[in-house]
């Protein structure tokens, strides 16, 4: 079941080595912009999301994997599901470094994780929350099949609540 391969990545369990790339991208205020409260995370915070990503795939039996590149072996970012308690759903989510927008990547990655989401774990509705202003998260979820569907206010901001239903 894990690690997921596509046609470029491999997605996979996040391990201790991947700290330093995962806080690269938490640090960087372009890649951060829309994620979360929008700000950037400290390395000790960016050791923390990993921790909670692992953590949920042991409460959950899902959670969010590590992107990996085929071609180079880097961890470039993350992709999979966000379900804390309370939440609105199970949140399909993806974050990329910024040197690998632009090419599908993030599409690629989320698509493998839609349908093990589907096929594997039986969701039957899958939502992203995104950011009003981010036009590529945006443009990824309708790519996905998503379509918007309301609004919420997480950390004092309003978001996007684009979804998906299983159609088996």
């Amino acid at each position: 079941m894990i690690p997921l391969e596509t046609e470029r990545l491999v997605l996979r369990m996040f391990t201790k080595d991947d700290l330093d790339a995962y806080a690269g991208i938490c640090a960087d205020a372009e890649v951060m912009r829309f994620v979360g409260d929008g700000k950037t995370v400290s390395r000790t915070d960016a050791w923390r999301h990993i921790a909670i990503f692992l953590g949920t795939w042991q409460l959950r039996g899902y959670g969010t994997l590590a992107v990996q590149d085929k071609a180079t072996g880097q961890m470039i970012g993350r992709v999979g599901y966000i379900h804390p308690d309370g939440w609105p759903g199970i949140e399909l989510a993806w974050t990329l470094s910024k040197p690998f927008w632009g090419r599908g990547l993030a599409t690629e990655a989320a698509r493998k994780c839609l349908e093990q989401g589907f096929s594997k774990f039986g969701f039957s509705h899958v939502i992203s929350l995104i950011h009003p202003q981010n036009r590529r998260s945006i443009a990824v979820a309708e790519r996905l099949g998503e379509s918007r569907e309301s609004t919420m206010e997480v950390f004092g901001k309003i978001f996007l609540i684009y979804g998906i239903r299983n159609k088996d």
